[in-house]
């Protein structure tokens, strides 16, 4: 590895007039400035981050807590928060609460012994994290005063719902995993406040209630909307089995645009997340903190993306004229 004192040797000057340049610390010319980092670039120096973080007393480590890691979405935030970590010279450590509350606070308190400069937590749902001793980034949901980036969850139900309005659904069956999730209440009130009183909505939770959609189905319900694609993924098996076509019978969307989506058949309509974007803005906040500034734009909202594929067309006319 290429050193400070190889490139002052190379420019002529002392190894301090190098830091300096290449750090922005001290007087040093313009010209000289340009002279140093040329010459850096061409003998392929790579700075210390470990030596630069320990003079600003950092470690140049944040830490990420995840819900749940056997949730396909959220490893997928974690890789964009990653990649979007290293674009500003950083690391992360990855703790995953494994869907329990206490496992959050152990793996923040964990991370926080480690040393790390700043967290992100994605919270486990109804389990808000307390309060921690350094800087901190919440991506969770706009219902949520807390919340530091998110989605736009309610924004992208209104967006689905206004797709099943737009192909004609008059009766729709709304299910949700888990009525603890602010995340999930978030996309189903923006689904209901956006369907108002032009459709006909029956709002469901978790698997228990499975088999009254079906039933719903049955009495001439023509669209299932979930709030998530692995929550449709085991709607369009229940339906299958109780012989309903998909989107013959019922039209059927999800929500996260996950790989499964257009893998199942048929490909699932649902929304997308912009995670890139959403990961990028977290990582904007939490090293603002840092660095001693105020967090720029808390509660900020990410639109959505609508994706129609195959599972969502308009109502079969059978099934609409059923009682």
């Amino acid at each position: 590895m290429v050193s400070i004192k190889e490139i002052a040797k190379e420019v002529g000057v002392s190894p301090a007039t190098v830091s300096n340049a290449l750090t922005g610390k001290g007087r040093v010319s313009s010209q000289m400035i340009d002279r140093i980092q040329a010459v850096a670039k061409e003998l392929g120096y790579r700075p210390s981050l470990a030596g630069r973080a320990l003079q600003r007393g950092q470690t140049g480590i944040l830490g990420l807590v995840m819900p749940d890691l056997t949730n396909p979405l959220f490893p997928r935030i974690a890789q964009q928060l990653s990649i979007a970590a290293d674009a500003q010279g950083l690391g992360i450590l990855i703790g995953d609460s494994r869907g329990n509350p206490d496992e959050q606070s152990q793996a923040l308190h964990r991370l926080v012994d480690r040393g790390v400069d700043g967290l992100l937590v994605v919270p486990q749902m109804g389990a808000f994290p307390e309060p921690q001793p350094v800087p901190t980034a919440i991506i969770h949901t706009a219902s949520d005063p807390r919340n530091s980036v998110s989605g736009d969850h309610a924004g992208g139900g209104s967006l689905i719902a206004r797709h099943i309005a737009g192909l004609g659904h008059k009766r729709v069956v709304i299910l949700g995993g888990d009525r603890v999730s602010e995340v999930q209440q978030d996309r189903i009130a923006g689904m209901v406040q956006e369907f108002a009183t032009s459709v006909e909505t029956r709002v469901l939770w978790g698997e228990d209630e499975l088999s009254d959609l079906i039933t719903a189905v049955s009495d001439g319900a023509t669209a299932v909307m979930t709030t998530s694609d692995l929550l449709a993924l085991r709607v369009l098996s229940h339906l299958t089995r109780s012989g309903f076509s998909v989107p013959r019978d019922v039209s059927l969307t999800g929500y996260d645009d996950l790989p499964l989506a257009w893998a199942m058949h048929p490909a699932l309509t649902t929304i997308a997340q912009d995670v890139p974007q959403i990961a990028t803005r977290a990582l904007e906040i939490v090293t603002s903190l840092i660095n001693g500034n105020s967090a720029p734009s808390q509660g900020e909202m990410v639109p959505m993306r609508l994706v129609i594929r195959q599972s969502t067309s308009k109502p079969n006319p059978r099934q609409e004229s059923n009682p």
